[in-house]
């Protein structure tokens, strides 16, 4: 049955109470995003385990959470956001509450590694790409990067009070509090959390009358579709195309600088130098209250210019901020550390936007999906970064050849991000983009 047209009296669009609910939803989940720098070294001192095997688990969790990604978007198409949703929510709050129990490091690799893992991969950025290509006909680069900035919102909630409830009563209280905040946003989401537009009985905000047969089709529930062909197959059409690989090049390298790096490491190696642990928390923090505006910001340029450019941009500043970072942790907190913080967190995921932009742009129908297993090599270029800079520190005893090593990886990221081509991909015919 085709969709009603909106109500005229309609004052609130009910795509905007989806990506509020959507919003929380990602900052209900984004409390583990917090959790590995702040329980690193408690664990270290209870267990002995070296960084490595922390690193280890914590490279697991982001490599399932990269993999995960693009199968919970054909998933998604398949039961619905609802059901994925509220599902990879209860999972997170499982694997956060059973790593109270851990004695052993294989337990601390299932808990953190595999649930988390899992569960947050389902909640990750491509949840909210599938948002904004659903619900919203107009403003979905700004849409993409208020649902992004969720998980920085996360990270500015949780991480300070992770930091006191470590220090003053153990980092298994930090842990249940990750468990109940993310079961919390459950309800909310099986209440207003709406599969499509259709469900609703209206048009994707921004969609007229006239547009409701045209352009690109919205993602909806399939329940004939089987979810891992769909991923499988939107792999193996885009990975024909020169701009999957450019994006996959660059993401990996993203999430090298970011969560590989300075959301595992940071708090780690402020420590080496002497800063106490909820100093480095609070820092951290401020990256994640000026990402929340950076991601916004990044948005609202995605809708009005070049997102190659932007890209760019965004990786080359990120460089030159990494190659500075061991000089200032060195002489640990000052105006000069303040700067880099605010300056990083304008660019932590300001890049979220134009990728998504740019796979919606080449690849139509498959761009949620396709931005999916983009996302996978973000999270495997954090994995191997986090294991890598992990493995430096034990080596050498410092992070400055990990800082050195991401900076130089930035400068690559932006000449590949400047070069990728405009338009529709050569070689791959259209009708084949958005074949089932």
């Amino acid at each position: 049955m085709p969709s009603r047209p909106p109500a005229t009296t309609r004052r609130l669009h009910p795509a905007w109470v989806v990506a509020a609910v959507a919003f929380l939803a990602l900052v209900g989940a984004a409390g583990f995003r917090a959790g590995p720098s702040v329980f690193m070294i408690p664990l270290q001192d209870e267990f002995g385990w070296s960084r490595s095997v922390l690193s280890l688990a914590v490279s697991i969790n982001l490599v399932l959470f990269g993999l995960t990604a693009p199968f919970a978007a054909a998933l998604m198409e398949r039961f619905g956001i609802r059901a994925v949703t509220a599902t990879a929510l209860v999972v997170i709050g499982a694997g956060s509450a059973l790593s109270v129990f851990v004695v052993e490091p294989w337990q601390i690799v299932l808990t953190w590694g595999v649930l988390i893992g899992l569960g947050t991969g389902s909640m990750a950025l491509v949840f909210a790409a599938t948002i904004a290509n659903t619900w919203f006909h107009r403003r979905r680069g700004l849409v993409v990067g208020i649902l992004t900035s969720g998980s920085a919102a996360g990270q500015l909630v949780f991480l300070p009070i992770l930091a006191q409830l470590v220090q003053n009563s153990g980092w298994r209280s930090a842990s249940w509090l990750v468990a109940g905040a993310a079961v919390a946003v459950v309800p909310l989401v099986l209440r207003w959390l709406k599969n499509s537009p259709a469900e609703a009985g209206v048009l994707p905000y921004g969609a007229g009358p006239e547009a409701a047969g045209a352009g690109e089709p919205a993602p909806v529930p399939q329940r004939g579709a089987n979810a891992a062909r769909r991923a499988l197959g939107a792999l193996r059409r885009a990975s024909r195309v020169r701009t999957f690989w450019a994006l996959v090049a660059g993401f990996a390298i993203c999430g090298a600088t970011t969560n590989g790096l300075i959301g595992t490491h940071f708090i780690p190696s402020a420590h080496d130098h002497g800063m106490p642990e909820t100093t480095a928390a609070g820092l951290l923090a401020v990256v994640g209250i000026f990402d929340i505006a950076g991601t916004i910001a990044s948005g609202w340029l995605t809708d009005r210019y070049n997102p190659r450019i932007l890209l760019a941009v965004y990786y080359q500043f990120r460089g030159l901020g990494l190659l500075v970072l061991p000089v200032l942790l060195s002489s640990s907190v000052q105006p000069s550390m303040l700067v880099f913080v605010v300056i990083y967190g304008l660019d932590w995921v300001a890049t979220v936007p134009p990728t998504a932009a740019i796979c919606r742009e080449a690849f139509g129908a498959d761009g949620s999906v396709v931005f999916g297993w983009v996302f996978a090599a973000h999270q495997l270029g954090a994995a191997a970064a986090a294991f890598a800079a992990g493995y430096v520190r034990d080596a050498t005893g410092q992070y400055t050849l990990a800082w050195f090593g991401a900076a130089a990886l930035c400068t690559v990221a932006a000449v590949i991000s400047a070069l990728i081509r405009r338009g529709t991909p050569r070689g791959v015919p259209e009708a084949a983009l958005s074949e089932p």
